[in-house]
């Protein structure tokens, strides 16, 4: 998904500046990274706002437009109001497409339903991980990986190493040495204790 943002330049600094800018409905933000400097910059709250509930926002490589200069960004860094509805302040940093970047990408779930420990154990997939850090370059970048549950048993457990990778796309944690667990199939109480009163039933007709 290509998602594009505008923004304008800021010139004004400081606590009063942005309360003044939040006040107008604007969001004040800041780009970083790369061989430039840092940017202040202004945004529309209203449209940042609806945005940041898109998924592939928080998981993409952004085209920022500032004053009609576009540039390639991930969202870094967001502060919300304690107990309203706004968006305070939001960081991004710059892109360079030749360098690898580390970013958090979603985990979706697929084939639960049809998953033997679910179809025929009446279990309930556990989500050890909804999230996975990643590291790729920016054009390899993928807006979720998939996680195929068709084949998980009652009692296992899918772990890192299980996944199935984008093409130059690699886990942080699995390139240390960490095969974190991902998912399992729980049993709940209710069905354990199901089926031990339908084994000491049957005994007892014995």
């Amino acid at each position: 998904m290509k998602i594009e943002i505008s923004a304008g330049k800021r010139t004004l600094q400081g606590k009063g500046a942005s309360r003044r800018l939040r006040g107008s409905g604007k969001v004040p933000a800041v780009i970083y990274g790369g061989d430039q400097e840092a940017q202040s910059i202004e945004m529309d709250h209203n449209d940042l706002y609806h945005k940041l509930k898109l998924e592939a926002f928080h998981a993409s490589v952004l085209t920022l437009d500032v004053a009609g200069k576009k540039e390639p960004v991930l969202l870094r860094d967001i502060q919300m109001h304690p107990y309203k509805q706004q968006v305070l302040h939001v960081d991004f940093q710059r892109v360079d497409k030749n360098k690898k970047i580390h970013m958090k990408v979603p985990l979706h779930f697929i084939n639960a339903e049809v998953a033997p420990g679910v179809k025929t154990s009446g279990g309930i997939v556990s989500h050890i991980l909804t999230e996975v850090d990643i590291s790729c370059l920016p054009d390899d970048l993928p807006e979720f990986i998939s996680v195929d549950l068709a084949e998980l048993t009652a009692g296992h457990t899918l772990h890192l190493s299980d996944l199935v990778m984008p093409k130059g796309v690699e886990t942080v944690a699995l390139s240390k040495g960490e095969n974190l667990p991902v998912a399992t199939i729980v049993i709940p109480r209710s069905v354990l204790s199901d089926e031990a009163g339908a084994e000491g039933s049957g005994a007892e007709k014995k």
